[in-house]
């Protein structure tokens, strides 16, 4: 049974009784036992745990990794970078930038 995430629980919680769920009023927890009770939704086919924001945290079912997965290389090719042009065209700049400051005191 599925745990979900939502920035507006209360409202998920409101639009799945309308549908006919039992959210919040201590329904059995046949498989999401770990689900704290008031974020509970008991339906004619199965249970779901409504998770807010704050409370992704709590969630068993996903893990950080899964949610925020780290970033093993760097941004697409062809993305805009600072200036506005490709991160190699960048580092030349930037290079040529320290270059002139340090010529310029070098002559003084």
């Amino acid at each position: 049974m599925p745990e979900v995430v939502t920035k507006h629980p209360d409202v998920v919680k409101q639009v799945l009784e309308s549908a006919g769920a039992r959210c919040g009023r201590g329904e059995p927890q046949k498989i999401l036992t770990k689900c704290p009770p008031a974020q509970f939704c008991a339906l004619p086919g199965g249970e779901v745990c409504i998770f807010g924001i704050d409370g992704i945290s709590q969630m068993t079912q996903l893990t950080r990794a899964e949610l925020c997965p780290a970033r093993t290389e760097g941004p697409p090719a062809g993305t805009p970078g600072v200036l506005g042009g490709s991160s190699a065209a960048e580092g030349l700049l930037a290079a040529a930038v320290v270059g002139m400051m340090l010529r310029a005191r070098w002559r003084r």
